[in-house]
């Protein structure tokens, strides 16, 4: 019988991949899933808006404060058993939610999902890595695109199309049976991939990665225009706190087992590879916030008709995804990862035109152009970055990557709508109307976020064509701390 932890080649997704990938994305999807849900809930529960709001924020909150733990758990544990507890506590996390009694047995259910969640991401980068042959890691990304990728773009117009005709419930109540057939194929179908290795957790970490990344990501989602002293603070201790954390990570490479090994960002093809993933997240997700409130409040869209209007883009995505992959594997990273950074720039620079009576075909136009550019930028970048190290490091390579994507998600998020609600705020100060005010607010916060493209432009010149030759890698290895770069 064959080893299930030999890189595997010959053109056919390994069957752990398949499994992986279709629970990640149903577990992803769940992230963005409730963001229409909140006038339900607010009704139904009894709850202020802000309230509310606090579905989709814990379940940010609570990945980014367990995502820096996985990199330690994923090599102390066999795949299966990482699958059987991520699944597990993501399972009983949407039971809790579906019969919740109140909000706050919803928001408990939230944070138990999302815990299960967090585990799923880099259980499947670092398998992916693990079993997959190098030639053929473009392919295999390309598939795993559709659940890191499409997953967050469809929760919105799934719960859309379920809210039209029956109660918030039904969006935990739908997942649970297809989640629950999802974790018996996998139990059925997975084998483990390596070999679990021993260490001790040092507790002072786990508080220090808890709080710090959680504090910032808090803090970030609560940055508003009248508001930002409060807001400042929170971030500045979490901050604080991360570096604390860095510097005990630097001291346990010397002295024992660290919970995030930080010599990933040694390899300077990772390096760039996560600057250009965090800035592309950062893009992708103030998109996702600017287009429905622009949509709905200013051109009086449903939240479902808004879902559709948007779904052609998520789905180019994902089915490009594949394709991406393969032209990867054949021309290397440089010929898609460029023209790609170029369109999300573009695609932005295009958002600042709107207006009042911009065709619905133009916005579906740009938006295509900036989900299939992500696509042509994500696959290759992954591949890339977590090539560029020795499969020591995978997990944890795989969980910092994880780890900024939810920072950065929070802090793009909190970028557009503090400029936005500014600028807004200010022109109605000097007069204008509301609207008027409102949608400049916005072009200014798409020109925002075409700004920050130009960064991903930049790392994307610097990327290698493929990655590093193993030999390169595995000095890695040898390097004890973060001395030299």
């Amino acid at each position: 019988m064959s080893d299930p932890s030999a890189p595997a080649s010959g053109g056919r997704t390994p069957t752990v991949i398949r499994v992986l990938v279709l629970a990640t994305f149903v577990v992803i999807l769940n992230e963005t899933i409730m963001i229409n849900a909140i006038p339900r809930l607010m009704k139904d529960l009894e709850v202020t808006e802000q309230a509310a709001q606090w579905v989709s924020t814990a379940f940010m909150l609570t990945m980014a404060a367990v995502i820096p733990t996985t990199g330690w758990f994923l090599q102390r544990v066999s795949t299966r058993q990482a699958y059987t507890a991520a699944m597990g506590v993501f399972l009983a996390g949407t039971a809790l939610s579906a019969v919740a009694p109140s909000f706050a047995v919803l928001l408990i259910g939230r944070i138990i999902q999302a815990g299960g969640t967090a585990v799923m991401m880099p259980l499947l980068m670092t398998t992916l890595m693990t079993v997959v042959h190098e030639h053929d890691r473009g392919r295999v990304m390309g598939n795993v695109t559709l659940a890191i990728s499409v997953a967050p773009a469809m929760g919105p117009v799934i719960s859309g199309l379920v809210l039209q005709i029956a109660s918030w419930r039904w969006l935990f109540v739908l997942v649970l049976p297809i989640a629950g057939i999802i974790t018996w194929l996998g139990l059925r179908q997975l084998k483990n991939v390596g070999e679990p290795t021993t260490g001790s957790i040092d507790v002072l970490s786990v508080a220090l990665a808890a709080t710090g990344f959680g504090g910032l990501v808090f803090g970030l989602s609560k940055f508003q225009p009248d508001n930002l002293a409060g807001p400042a603070l929170i971030v500045g201790a979490g901050v604080a706190l991360i570096a604390t954390f860095v510097f005990r990570q630097l001291h346990l490479q010397r002295t024992g087992t660290p919970l995030l090994d930080l010599r990933v960002v040694l390899a300077g093809t990772y390096t760039k590879g996560l600057v250009l993933m965090s800035v592309a997240f950062m893009a992708m997700l103030g998109s996702m916030i600017l287009l429905p409130l622009y949509l709905q409040n200013l051109r009086g869209l449903s939240p479902l008709a808004t879902g559709l209007l948007v779904m052609p883009g998520g789905l180019a995505m994902g089915l490009l995804g594949p394709t991406v992959g393969r032209l990867f594997d054949k021309f290397g990273g440089r010929l898609l990862v460029i023209p790609g950074s170029i369109g999300i720039a573009v695609a932005l620079a295009g958002f600042t035109q709107i207006s009042m009576t911009m065709p619905y075909w133009q916005l579906i136009a740009l938006h295509v152009v900036l989900m299939v550019s992500l696509a042509a930028a994500f696959t290759p970048v992954f591949t890339l970055a977590l090539g560029a190290l020795p499969h020591q490091l995978y997990s944890h390579g795989s969980s910092m990557l994880g780890t900024l994507q939810q920072v950065a998600a929070a802090f793009g998020t909190a970028l557009v709508v503090t400029v936005m609600s500014a600028r807004s705020t200010q022109l109605v100060k000097d007069g204008a109307n509301a609207v008027s005010a409102h949608l400049d607010g916005m072009r200014l916060a798409f020109g925002v976020s075409a700004a920050l493209a130009l960064v991903v432009i930049v790392c994307a010149v610097l990327l290698p064509n493929r990655a590093a030759s193993p030999e390169e890698v595995e000095e890695l290895t040898d390097a004890p701390e973060l001395v030299k770069g």
